[in-house]
């Protein structure tokens, strides 16, 4: 049984959050998809991330990734022989199709396919202009003057 949640009173009080509450309730509505083949979602560091699909059974020709702007899309598509003529199949090779939305800033550094796991490296790379800067505390005198624009540093990150 599904849960759905009503963010209605959060708009009353919150400002520029919409995209936010989009994908609260996008992930809700995505919960009926399939979340075959299983995967991994792992933070391997303070600002990287690595999502690991099992996928045996596809080539590197049967995968398609596509990154746009905060959506990663892993598409796979088996291309079956027809002459083969299994008295088993239990490696699964249907379809399927995979949709990650990434937080602003996270970008794909690279992927790679290795022993049936396809792992996908990312990293959010939050540019110079967003970073905290520190702001020098002028003297009273100086706030007045219209020539005196407050000294900002760049914040280093630590």
């Amino acid at each position: 049984m599904a849960t759905s949640y009503d963010y209605t009173p959060l708009f009353r009080s919150s400002v520029g959050f919409d995209r936010l509450f989009n994908l609260l309730e996008n992930a809700q509505r995505d919960r009926s998809t399939s979340d075959w083949p299983p995967y991994d979602i792992v933070k391997t560091g303070d600002d990287s991330y690595r999502i690991s699909i099992a996928v045996a059974g596809f080539a590197e020709g049967d995968l398609d990734l596509t990154f746009q702007t905060n959506l990663l899309t892993v598409i796979g598509k088996k291309q079956d022989s027809p002459s083969e003529a299994y008295l088993h199949r239990g490696i699964a090779g249907r379809p399927f199709e995979h949709r990650f939305e990434l937080a602003d800033h996270v970008t794909v550094r690279g992927a790679g396919l290795s022993n049936g796991l396809l792992t996908i490296d990312l990293v959010r790379e939050i540019p110079e202009a967003l970073k905290p800067r520190k702001v020098s505390i002028e003297s009273g005198s100086a706030l007045g003057r219209p020539d005196a624009a407050p000294q900002i540093e760049a914040q280093s990150a630590a």
